[in-house]
């Protein structure tokens, strides 16, 4: 309807406060269904004045709604003062747009005159954040569905009961019951682990409860219908609840596949150490024999030749070519003797055969006179009871550790220690040269590193690289002694 601009505007009949009001209220007659009367709330949400409004009716809001609909409802209004009916429709505003509304009527009597009191109240509001809830829903539902595990909440109740208030549908899959079935006998899980993981399971949880940190835990259970045992993964967070109960939200996952993975890498690698170790042990003895044959046969040999020279020499003619060529020959042997004597020592230090105190101690030794470098060994014992292997082994280390400090650490000095604490042996290399950065521990090339720490692994021990005081670098390697042999060299240090 057009208003009419020459007319004064109707003047308020509502009061203050609901002039005021937040909440849309509107006043119509009850016999014309005029309205009389709307708040300024209702008028900024339609977009009408109050003139336009007063040539209006309710109906003309809610076109939806017919008359005979709205004057039996408003019939059905008790004549007691609170009576009260309501209605949900859609207001229609000046610019043609509509929304929700639920108003409420009340019969009210104003000088003699029946009036009919509208409260209505917007819905856009509640019924957005209704349909943000439902999205919101719809994709929590959505992201738990499709998560490969199971979403749970479990709740400890200060008696010791336990609960599953939420379960995803992943239950079924992963466990083999349904939500409903761990529901009603939460117990069901617990029986579920193998017994010698359940004590892991209830550890975890009685530290994840006494230090309200994070539950994680790894174990296996056994699902009887399908014949299967499955390691499952359990990462839940938890929350204190009024009354002493412990809830967690968190989530179950199959781990079975990894965990088979894990466990065939690790019998790789330790077939791989078994090899290492073994081939390690051949390279050893292959080195003695070719060492022994060496000492045995090329030394004997030689020997035998030079004092053939020597005999050949006292009975030549007094001719100085002569001399001078029976001279070369004899200093040729000589240094063939020296060559063979240390290619001999450098396969296997025959100073091995008395311990590795003694070996170490001429590896310190040759190693200074050799390289020009200060090398100083310590030991408090002067012999330590250890298998051939054993003593091979570590001195093969020191070697390597020597090596690299010749080539890479610009050292000019050198301590190699060892040390027996009870059953355990420790042997240090230390060097004041330039250190080890964690690069050259990852180069591609650093076979010497992984050669010492791979044999300190097949002795059942650790190789640790470290800055030594004051810089450089210190090569720690620690193994276990056998307690009878421990106990032999206690009784030798004695």
């Amino acid at each position: 309807m057009s208003p009419d601009t020459s007319s004064p505007a109707p003047a308020p009949i509502l009061a203050p406060a609901m002039q005021a009001s937040a909440t849309e209220i509107y006043l119509f007659d009850a016999d014309t269904l005029h309205l009389v009367d709307v708040n300024q709330a209702a008028r900024r949400n339609l977009g009408y004045e109050l003139k336009a409004l007063c040539d209006m009716t309710p109906l003309d809001l809610a076109p939806q709604v017919g008359r005979d609909e709205l004057v039996a409802l408003l019939a059905s209004l008790g004549e007691e003062i609170g009576d009260q009916v309501s209605l949900r429709t859609r207001h229609r505003r000046a610019d043609g747009s509509s929304y929700p509304i639920r108003l409420c009527y009340l019969r009210i009597v104003r000088d003699g005159r029946t009036l009919i009191l509208a409260i209505g109240d917007d819905l856009s509001l509640e019924l957005a954040a209704g349909m943000a809830l439902e999205q919101y829903q719809a994709r929590f539902d959505a992201v738990v569905n499709h998560t490969p595990g199971l979403v749970y909440q479990f709740v400890l109740h200060a008696d010791g009961t336990m609960a599953y208030p939420y379960l995803s549908e992943g239950c079924m899959a992963l466990l083999g019951l349904s939500v409903s079935e761990l529901q009603q006998d939460p117990e069901r899980f617990v029986r579920l682990i193998l017994p010698e993981d359940r004590k892991g399971w209830q550890d975890a949880m009685a530290a994840s409860k006494a230090a309200l940190a994070a539950w994680n835990w790894e174990g296996r259970i056994c699902v009887e219908a399908w014949n299967d045992v499955k390691w499952i993964s359990l990462r839940a967070t938890p929350l204190p609840l009024d009354g002493g109960g412990i809830q967690w939200d968190g989530i179950m996952t199959n781990v079975t596949a990894s965990k088979l993975e894990q466990e065939e890498t690790r019998r790789s690698r330790a077939r791989l150490a078994e090899l290492t170790d073994h081939i390690q042990q051949v390279k050893e003895q292959e080195r003695a024999r070719i060492a022994r044959e060496i000492h045995d046969d090329l030394g004997g040999n030689l020997t035998a030749i030079k004092m053939a020279l020597a005999m050949l020499a006292a009975r030549l003619p007094d001719d100085a070519a002569l001399r001078d060529k029976a001279d070369y020959l004899d200093d040729l042997v000589d240094r063939t003797i020296e060559a063979v004597h240390r290619i001999s020592l450098d396969l296997r230090p025959s100073t091995l055969d008395l311990g590795l105190v003694a070996a170490l101690e001429w590896q310190a030794r040759e190693f200074e006179k050799q390289m020009g470098i200060a090398c100083m060994f310590r030991s408090a014992d002067r012999e330590i009871d250890l298998a051939p292997d054993q003593a091979a082994t570590l001195f093969r280390i020191v070697q390597e550790a020597l090596t690299n400090i010749a080539k890479h650490a610009g050292a000019t000095r050198v301590t190699i220690s060892l040390r027996r604490l009870r059953q355990h042996l420790t042997l240090s290399i230390c060097d004041n040269g330039r250190g080890i950065t964690p690069a050259d521990r990852l180069k591609p090339q650093s076979f010497g590193l992984r050669g010492m720490s791979e044999r300190a692994r097949a002795l059942g021990g650790t190789l640790g690289l470290s800055q030594a005081p004051g810089g450089g670098t210190m090569v720690v390697v620690k193994i276990r002694l056998a307690a009878p042999a421990a106990a032999r060299s206690e009784s030798t240090r004695a």
